[in-house]
């Protein structure tokens, strides 16, 4: 057995999660604009093509490809879950929350052929935006249950169209 086969054994439960699983995610925030959509569930799935997490709003998904750490702290987020070691967005979330910062949203724009994360943060009487990658920007947001908003426009470009009941979704 390999070194990264070892490595990657304790990973077996949380892929097979990643396979089954389809938690809801809620939003209490309304659109900051009326070009903007909150999206109302994200769920994480395996792909031909690796993680996606799967960003649904008004009868759509917008598919976001992650690396499995991301798809897994994701995941553990929205199952209320904790590894026995903190992941990089948990160890995030933890020192915000120890000096009293907290994620307030996110919006994921589309330009070229990338997706990109402006994530919120407020602490104290400051409220700041950084720049992040759109999968580093909805972990935080999934970890915070902070609002994630996308612009219309990306949800008509990007945005797949869920069958009706019966249909197959992604």
């Amino acid at each position: 057995m390999t070194q990264l086969s070892r490595l990657m054994l304790p990973c077996v439960p949380l892929v097979s999660l990643l396979l089954t699983s389809s938690p809801s995610f809620s939003q209490q925030a309304p659109p900051a604009s009326p070009e903007q959509v909150v999206i109302t569930m994200v769920t994480v799935r395996m792909s031909d093509h690796g993680p996606v997490v799967l960003l649904h709003a008004e009868n759509r998904v917008i598919p976001v490809f992650v690396d499995m750490t991301v798809a897994l702290s994701i995941q553990g987020a929205l199952k209320g879950e904790k590894l026995p070691r903190p992941m990089s967005h948990d160890l995030m979330h933890t020192i915000l929350e120890a000096y009293g910062g907290r994620v307030v949203r996110t919006v994921i724009t589309l330009k070229g052929s990338t997706y990109y994360g402006a994530l919120t943060v407020a602490f104290q009487d400051q409220v700041k935006t950084f720049d992040s990658r759109s999968s580093d920007s909805i972990a935080l947001a999934v970890h915070f249950k902070a609002p994630i908003l996308v612009g219309r426009d990306l949800l008509e470009s990007a945005g797949t169209v869920l069958e009706k009941a019966g249909g197959a979704e992604l």
